[in-house]
């Protein structure tokens, strides 16, 4: 089962619990699809976008259950990262896990996404 992952806030992931869906951090709605990264990207993504914030969570999506709704589009440098068109139902979500930062600063991934 392949996995894409959201970095999020913890307070908007809990938003999205009490409604039973995520509907994306204000710059997904902005852009028009939920950023998501691959287990290789996201330890970038969060030193790029998400640089010495805490209280973050790291949320672990099921690929085949967001269907052709999800679609791996060029970004930064070329490479294909994965965007969401749509609403981002919680039944896809496998697993919620903190986000910390580590003592240099930078977040510690748990061990199954860098372990990959």
């Amino acid at each position: 089962m392949p996995l894409v992952y959201k970095i999020c806030p913890r307070l908007l992931w809990q938003e999205a619990e009490a409604q039973g869906v995520f509907r994306g951090a204000p710059v997904d709605r902005a852009d028009g699809f939920i950023h998501f990264s691959t287990a290789d990207q996201a330890a970038e993504t969060a030193a790029r976008h998400f640089a010495a914030q805490g209280d973050l969570l790291l949320i672990a999506v099921e690929t085949d259950a967001l269907g052709e709704a999800l679609r791996f589009e060029p970004s930064r440098g070329g490479a294909l990262f994965p965007h969401l068109y749509g609403e981002l139902p919680l039944s896809a979500v496998r697993s919620v896990a903190e986000l910390p930062l580590g003592a240099d600063g930078r977040h510690v991934f748990p061990e199954e996404v860098i372990g990959r």
